[in-house]
């Protein structure tokens, strides 16, 4: 039976699935890890990450050999620098990456807010690729002349695929120099940058979301395993990705809960907002993804279970017995600086603390300072003009934490809906494959395969969400 297959090459590892192209079941999975990495210089070898998925395809078996197409779906805005070899000319900063941020508040002050999210959807800081372009102009001039291809983790990734330097206009979106609305590059802020004046003409071509980057090169499909005349899909970033495996419609949110923290929502209309708390991406099938994100999301509830000597399931617990508003202990949980909003030097700081707290509150805590950065965030969308009155899907690692699970639905005051799926991300590259083989959209290949099903959480408490 014709599979596709879908790579999620996210911060910390490589995941594939191979799933049957007619129904969607999964058939195979692999998975890799990447180097660690610890902000604020965030930054790993692109070759790894090809050698991981080379790693993670391996674990798929024989069934790789029925792969008819295959997507990319990355992290996003990290910056690659290629030489005319095809070399790396060095490591790729990541999003999380917060060096330039001097850069992101140069490239503000000197344009202006409100006409940067006119021009690009989002007020560029620093973990916009474009600021980190900056930060290498700046910081390491002589490497520049020797740029001759720039671009994303996924867009590297196909380019190891296939050979072609190519994109998609939702990873496009998150460089901050790219137009959502007209699909084009800007010049105007390039010329910002600083450097060389032909930036846009090392950048890649900006694909349709069902058009093929092209076929599979034979030296990567025998690197992979995987069969002549694969069929390439442009790829997109992972936020997009998604959100085509959840099948989000109009109005409906997702909050995911990563190494980041993002919350976004499917719609019609672009977002330009000049606070810059809301990006104003695209997604991966014409429409676009307004999305806020911040930097701190699970790696705070795992530093807190540290420092306070429990393990995942008994901190999880512990924030469960604890009422909503943890007896008036408070985390501002910047605990590798933040993005939104955006305070790049930020540390985490309790507050609220008494000689009768206790180590169930800072569990409670924890959990809550998370989640209240990302409910602010869908405030934020609802006042970018954002539709968000549909379902709210709580995906990523957290989702599996019935802490987590249950502080949102509480805090949020209305049912969060746990899709069923292991591999959200996977999932979505898995379907932009099969829009590329099939030439479908991505609401055909949702209802061929049931996605958007999962279990509803109920909040136990009213609206508590007004506690600030």
């Amino acid at each position: 039976m014709p599979l596709v297959a879908g790579v999620d090459s996210s911060t910390q590892s490589t995941k594939v699935e191979l799933r049957d192209l007619e129904s969607g079941t999964v058939v195979a999975t692999g998975r890799s890890a990447h180097p660690p990495t610890n902000p604020p210089r965030s930054e790993q070898d692109p070759r790894a990450w090809w050698e991981a998925c080379v790693e993670a395809f391996a674990q798929t078996g024989e069934a790789r050999r029925d792969v008819v197409a295959i997507s990319v779906a990355g992290q996003q805005h990290g910056l690659v620098l290629l030489d005319a070899s095809g070399k790396p000319l060095r490591d790729a900063k990541l999003w999380n990456d917060t060096e330039s941020a001097a850069q992101a508040e140069a490239l503000v002050n000197a344009f202006g807010a409100a006409e940067w999210a006119a021009a690009c959807g989002s007020v560029p800081v620093a973990s916009f690729s474009i600021t980190k372009l900056a930060w290498v102009v700046e910081n390491e001039p002589d490497l520049v002349p020797a740029v001759a291809w720039v671009g994303l983790p996924h867009d590297y990734l196909t380019y190891r695929l296939t050979g072609s330097h190519v994109t998609d206009r939702g990873d496009a979106s998150g460089t901050a120099w790219f137009d959502p609305e007209t699909g084009d590059y800007r010049h105007d802020l390039l010329a910002l940058v600083g450097g060389r004046d032909d930036w846009a003409d090392l950048f890649p071509t900006v694909l349709q979301p069902s058009e093929a980057a092209g076929p599979i090169t034979a030296a990567a499909g025998e690197a992979l395993g995987l069969p002549a005349g694969v069929v390439v899909a442009p790829g997109t970033g992972d936020n997009m990705a998604a959100a085509l495996g959840l099948g989000l419609r109009s109005g409906d949110v997702a909050m995911s809960l990563g190494t980041s923290g993002t919350v976004y929502a499917s719609s019609q209309l672009a977002t330009a907002d000049s606070t810059g708390a809301v990006a104003g991406f695209c997604d991966a099938t014409g429409r676009y993804l307004p999305l806020v994100c911040t930097l701190n999301a699970t790696k705070v509830t795992d530093t807190v279970a540290r420092l306070t000597g429990m393990g995942q399931e008994q901190f999880a617990d512990a924030a469960l017995s604890v009422a909503v508003g943890a007896n008036g202990v408070r985390l501002q949980p910047y605990f590798d600086g933040e993005r939104t909003p955006n305070l790049p030097d930020a540390t985490g700081t309790f507050s609220g603390l008494t000689n009768s707290t206790t180590a169930a509150d800072l569990a409670r805590a924890a959990h809550e300072g998370v989640v209240r950065g990302l409910l602010h965030g869908l405030d934020s969308l609802r006042s970018a003009g954002a539709a968000v009155d549909g379902r709210l899907n709580l995906i990523g690692g957290g989702s599996r934490s019935p802490a987590y699970r249950q502080i949102v639905a509480d805090l949020h005051g209305s049912p969060v809906r746990i899709p069923e799926l292991d591999e959200t991300v996977a999932t979505g590259a898995c379907v932009q494959a099969t829009m590329a083989a099939d030439g479908v959209d991505a609401e055909a290949v949702a209802s061929a395969w049931g996605l958007g099903q999962g279990v509803d959480i109920d909040p136990a408490v009213g609206d508590r969400y007004a506690l600030g």
